[in-house]
């Protein structure tokens, strides 16, 4: 993957509100372009075949959608996703985001029997199920925990190409830790209704 600089003699890219555009050529991509946010940076990802004209044509489209979804967000607040269809939504959006939609699973849902970790997956179905104990904390942890998931249906181990996909999503150090943290507290009593995880895993 590749990061596009602005072009020698032309102001850096921004979006209508200012923020900094960065666009990033990956040759796995070959078809989709998406668009997110990184560390304020509005990022669109598109295939490295583009040229300079679908390049700017999508650049465009993408950052247009970027602020309608921001204006949407504004309207309803920020909701984590409930369902198992928002939550499969939400996956196949990660997906795109951090992995160039290679990971592709066949269902993503919520589950409650899950006491001895956050996350599991089944690389041979395809089939991801979260833990609804993860409900209440923070929007980025559950990402965390959704991406490594989605990393273990192209990686079924945690070895070294395991952990480099995950290298792609800036939170997962401080995911892990507050994983852990919640662990380290739950098995000491020191909060209510906690989860009987081992230190941080989702497997």
């Amino acid at each position: 993957m590749t990061r596009q600089p602005a072009e020698r003699g032309n102001p850096p890219l921004t979006t209508a509100d200012g923020a900094p555009v960065e666009v990033r050529r990956s040759a796995r991509r070959t078809r989709t372009v998406a668009a997110f946010w990184e560390n304020g940076t509005a990022v669109v990802a598109i295939p490295a075949r583009f040229t300079a004209a679908q390049e700017s044509e999508w650049v465009h489209r993408m950052l247009a959608k970027l602020h309608r979804q921001g204006e949407r967000r504004s309207r309803k607040g920020s909701r984590q996703p409930a369902t198992d269809a928002a939550l499969a939504a939400h996956a196949a959006d990660l997906s795109t985001r951090y992995f160039d939609g290679r990971a592709v699973p066949t269902s993503v849902r919520w589950v409650s029997n899950q006491n001895s970790r956050w996350g599991s997956a089944t690389p041979s179905e395809g089939s991801i199920r979260l833990s609804d104990k993860l409900r209440p904390m923070p929007q980025w942890v559950i990402d965390y925990v959704l991406l490594h998931e989605l990393a273990h249906l192209l990686v079924a181990g945690h070895n070294a190409a395991f952990w480099k996909l995950l290298e792609a999503y800036p939170d997962t150090m401080r995911a892990k830790a507050f994983l852990e943290g919640v662990s380290f507290a739950t098995s000491r009593g020191l909060t209510a209704g906690g989860n009987d995880a081992e230190p941080g895993d989702a497997d």
